[in-house]
């Protein structure tokens, strides 16, 4: 099949675009500006002017969904919530514009969406697919970012949505961030340290995309998270095992993170357990299910 990839550039979609390739699809990406490429074929577009090159849409199978602004970029000023919501909304309505006109039959689309959807909060409750949206500012993110999708299906598009957790990758995200004060041996637990960390390998959630890909009976949401549940203090200290760094420091206090970050510390400071029972009973594979064996292959 034509894989058609937003965000094809970025963390997920680079190594989905080599795992698509493999598997023996064609990727084509939407890309600001021209770029060559001996494997890919790149088309522009114009979110801001809503404009599109028309062979994107008319040559896809299926489309992937991954551009977005990056929620951990920046404080959450009012404008930057609005590139935030906007970033996601505005390609979205575009998208589906061009393919209401121009490829009706597309085959799927599938949207990237996060686990912020169930709200920033602390609890013992473990969410499914099936629980409703939180109310805070990633949780309206993350509804009108799904609503974009459920475009799709009024057309008869099978449609899926994948609600990531925290990608594991040790040159991008969050966990390169978290990783180096751990090398420097000052590493500590966030806040209570008590907060979910829901996390998922880079291969498996590009994996997942795969399996959402290539099964046409799947659509509706799924969560992207790994089997494995740890809190952040669990999390770090794993990280500071798999490292042989030590780890003994206090934990860093919530007020100097609402400080540093303001709003947007409720994303260091906040998380509950996520279920991956779903997408496992929809046939996929987890190649990284505990999280230590994941952090060393990461960082070893």
């Amino acid at each position: 099949m034509n894989i058609l990839i937003t965000g094809g550039t970025g963390l997920i979609g680079k190594r989905l675009t080599d795992l698509l390739i493999e598997k023996g699809h064609s990727v084509s990406i939407l890309s600001r500006s021209k770029k060559q490429s001996d494997n890919t074929t790149f088309y522009t577009w114009d979110i801001a002017n809503q404009q599109i090159e028309t062979e994107a849409i008319k040559n896809a199978d299926v489309i992937v969904h991954l551009a977005g602004a990056n929620v951990g970029e920046g404080r959450w000023t009012e404008k930057r919530k609005k590139e935030i919501i906007d970033s996601r909304v505005d390609s979205g309505n575009l998208l589906f514009s061009e393919v209401k006109k121009h490829n009706p039959n597309l085959k799927a689309f599938i949207t990237s969406s996060a686990i912020g959807y169930y709200g920033m909060v602390t609890t013992t409750k473990t969410f499914t697919e099936t629980d409703p949206a939180g109310t805070d500012f990633l949780a309206d993110v993350c509804v009108k970012w799904e609503t974009v999708a459920n475009q799709f299906e009024s057309l008869g598009i099978r449609t899926a949505k994948l609600r990531t957790g925290v990608v594991l990758d040790k040159n991008d995200g969050a966990l390169a961030k978290l990783i180096t004060p751990i090398k420097l041996g000052i590493g500590s637990a966030l806040g209570s340290g008590q907060q979910a960390m829901p996390w998922i390998h880079l291969e498996d959630i590009c994996g997942i995309y795969l399996h959402l890909i290539e099964n046409s009976n799947l659509r509706g949401a799924y969560n992207g998270v790994a089997p494995s549940r740890e809190n952040n203090k669990e999390f770090s200290k794993t990280v500071a095992n798999v490292l042989n760094k030590p780890f003994w420091f206090p934990n860093v206090p919530v007020f100097a993170l609402k400080l540093l970050l303001g709003e947007q510390a409720v994303i260091a400071l906040e998380g509950s357990s996520i279920s991956s029972k779903k997408v496992e009973e929809s046939g996929y594979k987890f190649q990284f299910k505990k999280l230590k064996p994941a952090l060393e292959d990461i960082l070893n």
